[in-house]
């Protein structure tokens, strides 16, 4: 028999909060959620396994739209398989585009980090500058 779970083990095994679900489900992107004989949502293996890839691809900066169009393309079967990879191929263009600009900034942080290794190797001691701008002088008007 598959385990089922309700909503609060649900939220606190995958991090996803209880509200976050509920609005998955209201909008399609968690379809089928059993209900318990009391009407309580009853979460399944199989849909802790789907949470967690909806977690993936929203962590990877999927915009809900496509988790939408995704799940609706799901439910009507292998038919879909074309459209649900060209999204998936679209999706992995946007992540490797993200990471090759934060691979580009990661590259000026560490030629920072290695700036101050050098400035503190050598035993000079500069305290950094202010970047604050300087307090502004408000004058009042008189109302009329």
């Amino acid at each position: 028999m598959t385990m089922t779970r309700t909503i609060q083990d649900a939220a606190a095994e995958t991090g996803v909060s209880r509200d976050t679900l509920r609005y998955y489900e209201k909008i399609g992107i968690l379809p089928g959620i059993a209900r318990s004989q009391s009407g309580h949502r009853r979460f399944s293996d199989d849909d802790m396994g789907w949470i967690k890839l909806v977690q993936s691809l929203r962590a990877t900066g999927m915009p809900i739209e496509d988790l939408h169009a995704y799940a609706e393309l799901m439910q009507q079967g292998d038919s879909t398989a074309g459209e649900r990879l060209r999204l998936l191929h679209e999706h992995r263009r946007r992540i490797k585009a993200d990471m090759a600009e934060l691979s580009t900034a990661l590259e000026l942080v560490e030629r920072k980090i290695s700036g101050y290794d050098e400035v503190l190797r050598r035993g000079i001691n500069v305290e950094p500058p202010d970047h604050r701008p300087a307090p502004r002088r408000v004058r009042l008007r008189k109302a009329d």
